[in-house]
């Protein structure tokens, strides 16, 4: 994708099944929404073991031919979709060989936004399908990626997104996007820190809980000056964070999570906990890299 000095393009990687169009749908809201272009990639691997030739023609000839003929069909139904849906909206295509988390990892450079798909699987399924693509992305990309696997919920009145806080500066930008997310869309914004106590406790839990209180007050401050429009509600929780945030997400139109790169969410999102915000969230996660990683 070649480098332009505004805004890039929202990118979303494609689901060859017409019946799995949630992702497609929410990326190309987004770059109505965000008055961006639209690029839709589609990243096919190798062949699979066992598949066969017909008439005597090598298998990775006839392979790639009617691989990139499904691809090419897949593409030109995503982008009728697209513009029957905001038929303002630029759309461009991407047919791309590759693993698809490398192919979106290498378009997240210039890219606003990531958008993949997913769907409910058993973990072991889910780790090795929709998570292979999620997490590399998660892990690396430069900019915002946005995990589909739940429609967003728009009938919850007044609609509210949730923002993960733990007081780091990758926490830190995911404010500043939901900020910017809840402007776009009119919505309220809940600002949640979760507060787990040690395994060993504290000595003073009153106090820990007004710590995390005063680092919740002091980044979301500047944020809601700056964006008078949007409704603020922010609190301490008591919990466990895949809990927390879950629960949090089951009206919302999207939960949104800060995340260090290269391994995980930081804070209160350590390790497996990353995993599970995207196997448990009822909406739309979007993860956001500090800024510094651009």
């Amino acid at each position: 994708m070649a480098h332009t000095d505004g805004p890039g393009p929202i990118v979303v990687g494609i689901d060859p099944d017409p019946g799995r169009r949630a992702a497609l749908a929410w990326a190309a809201d987004e770059a109505d929404r965000r008055n961006l272009p639209l690029l839709l990639a589609l990243a096919q691997n190798v062949p699979t073991p066992g598949y066969r030739p017909t008439h005597g023609r090598p298998s990775w000839e006839e392979w790639n031919q009617a691989l990139h003929a499904t691809g090419e069909r897949a593409l030109t139904e995503a982008v009728a979709f697209v513009r029957s849906r905001h038929p303002r909206v630029a759309v461009s295509e991407l047919l791309a060989e590759g693993h698809p988390a490398w192919v979106l990892r290498e378009q997240a450079r210039d890219a606003t936004e990531i958008v993949v798909g997913s769907w409910h699987l058993s973990a072991a399924r889910e780790l090795f399908t929709s998570a292979a693509v999620a997490l590399p992305l998660i892990a690396h990309a430069p900019c915002p990626v946005v995990v589909v696997r739940e429609p967003e919920h728009i009938t919850q009145q007044p609609p509210y997104f949730v923002v993960g806080v733990d007081g780091s500066p990758h926490s830190a930008a995911a404010v500043d996007f939901a900020f910017e997310e809840a402007s776009l869309r009119g919505a309220l914004l809940r600002a949640l820190y979760v507060w787990h106590p040690p395994l060993l406790g504290v000595l003073d839990e009153h106090a820990a809980v007004q710590e995390c209180r005063r680092l919740l007050s002091e980044t979301v401050a500047g944020r809601s000056l700056a964006h008078p429009e949007v409704e603020l509600r922010h609190e301490v929780v008591h919990g466990h964070a895949v809990q927390v945030l879950a629960k949090a997400s089951e009206h919302a139109l999207g939960l949104i999570v800060g995340t260090r790169g290269h391994g995980g969410f930081t804070g209160m999102l350590l390790g497996s906990v990353s995993q599970g915000v995207l196997h448990h969230a009822r909406c739309p996660v979007i993860t956001v890299p500090h800024t510094q990683n651009r």
